[in-house]
């Protein structure tokens, strides 16, 4: 009720008004939400406190038991805690479209990183290549864990998912876009890269393979790229959960060899090699090869290039040399590639030597792989991580896989890597096909080659002016394997490497 005063000066009460009885009631609601909201949150807070200070504090009461160790280790693990942001100023955005498979790509984030590091530059995600012969159309989210790249070099670089609006193509805004030069060191970056932030906010490279040096770059800047490579890169969740399945399958039935069986029609029609093809499989490559305007090599002579070692082993071949090693036919090899050019009709001289080959296509469902169907990349990923674990690795090929492959292995506790010399193998192995060696003399010329070629400490060898011929950082970071800046512990007594 309210009080007027009437005009005979006496005091008359009328009732309330709707629109203030409303009023009223709602502030009462609004009181009560905001009460229930602060009480539940502080009872949240409380029980986070609780079991950060004493993880056991609440079991007693009703309604908190303890989790027995099934469900716990079913629980998802607490994300670690966010490293500092460094603080720094940014020159810009560094904006980057990686090129070529899953591994030259992997390589290329690691390099990126490391430039936008040196120049104090924001780092958008990076793009991966979609229209390259595999037309994998997977994102950076589809094959790494996005927010732990993010958050786990945020004390080294700021990383955005995407530009900001404002310098979006749809404002009209263009990025200058250009390739940087290949096995380029700091000072190239430096001067004359990062000048050109002054006339533009936004540099897109249009192409990131091998666009920073082996060698010559400072110390602190090799160990980001290592750590962006084993750290920072970690596979989604799904990839690495079928993975890891993958690897135990495989473990439960015993040591396994992962053959990394470079045999395929891409890497056939890039490199010009057809030894062992039919007439027509040569046609084919060929004209395959003319068909991609990036693969600039076109009239290539396949024998000339095998003897120089530049082919990858055939199936036959490898069937041949793996038994010179000394593997019998008990060993568990896993062929950590895509389909062999020929199909089984290249596989069976290998699978009549070795006949427990595995491939992830007969362990797994067909459940589980159809979501990586068609995605060469995350495909490629799964040979990756079984190729990491495996007790020996071996590829037919050194490309780009067979040289992240060798690295992480090295970084794990140097691994057995079996690096194949592959001029001298084809040598052995064309003396032996003509009767010229017997089994015995070809397979001791086979195993005195490689005593050396087991990823032992080493150093990289480095060759001036030549980077493309010189050992690859990322399948020696040997600044990444030892505590002291010269990394000399690397080398034992008979373990040396000839400088050029």
């Amino acid at each position: 009720m309210e009080t007027i005063r009437s005009e005979r000066g006496a005091e008359k009460l009328l009732p309330l008004q709707g629109p203030v009885i409303q009023r009223t009631r709602l502030q009462v609601w609004f009181i009560r939400v905001c009460s229930s909201i602060l009480i539940w949150t502080c009872l949240v807070q409380l029980v986070a406190v609780g079991e950060l200070w004493h993880p056991r504090l609440l079991t007693g009461f009703p309604g908190f038991t303890k989790m027995s160790a099934h469900q716990e280790g079913s629980m998802p693990s607490s994300p670690p805690p966010l490293v500092p942001a460094r603080n720094y100023t940014s020159n810009g955005f560094l904006k980057v479209s990686c090129n070529g498979g899953l591994n030259q790509m992997r390589s290329a984030i690691c390099d990126m990183v490391t430039v936008a590091r040196l120049l104090n530059l924001t780092l958008v995600v990076p793009e991966l290549d979609k229209t390259s012969f595999w037309a994998d159309p997977s994102n950076f989210e589809d094959i790494f864990d996005v927010q732990h790249f993010i958050n786990s070099l945020r004390d080294e670089v700021r990383i955005i998912k995407r530009l900001p609006k404002k310098l979006g193509l749809r404002y009209g805004y263009q990025p200058f876009e250009m390739p940087p030069v290949s096995w380029s060191n700091e000072q190239y970056y430096l001067q004359q890269i990062l000048p050109l932030f002054d006339k533009h906010k936004v540099l897109h490279f249009n192409r990131t393979d091998s666009r920073l040096a082996n060698n010559g770059i400072s110390l602190d800047l090799q160990r980001l790229r290592c750590r962006v490579n084993f750290q920072a890169l970690k596979f989604t969740p799904e990839i690495e959960a079928l993975g890891n399945k993958l690897v135990r399958i495989i473990q439960q039935k015993g040591p396994y060899l992962a053959l990394h069986l470079r045999y395929e029609m891409d890497m056939l029609a890039f490199s010009g090699c057809t030894h062992g093809c039919t007439i027509e499989e040569a046609e084919e490559l060929k004209r395959l090869r003319y068909a991609f305007p990036w693969w600039r090599e076109k009239e290539i002579v396949s024998e000339e290039k095998r003897s120089n070692g530049f082919c990858p082993l055939t199936p036959e071949e490898t069937a041949l040399i793996l038994q010179a090693l000394g593997f019998d036919k008990g060993t568990q090899i896993y062929i950590a590639s895509g389909e062999i050019y020929g199909g089984e009709r290249r596989l069976a001289a290998l699978r009549a030597a070795f006949p427990r080959i595995l491939k992830k296509e007969m362990l797994l469902d067909p459940e589980d792989l159809r979501q990586f169907q068609n995605h060469s990349s995350q495909m490629a990923a799964l040979d990756f991580m079984v190729s990491v674990a495996s007790n020996i690795f071996i590829p037919t090929y050194d490309g780009n896989m067979a040289r992240v492959v060798e690295g992480h292995r090295r970084y794990r506790g140097f691994q057995k890597t079996i690096q194949l010399d592959r001029r001298r193998l084809v040598e052995l192995l064309d003396l032996h096909q003509n009767g010229t060696l017997s089994w015995d003399e070809f397979s001791g010329a086979v195993r005195l080659a490689h005593e050396r070629r087991m990823g032992q400490p080493t150093l990289r060898r480095v060759i001036a002016d030549k980077p493309k011929e010189e050992d690859y950082f990322y399948s020696n970071p040997q600044e990444c394997l030892c505590d002291s800046t010269s990394c000399g512990d690397l080398l034992g007594p008979g373990n040396t490497t000839v400088f050029q």
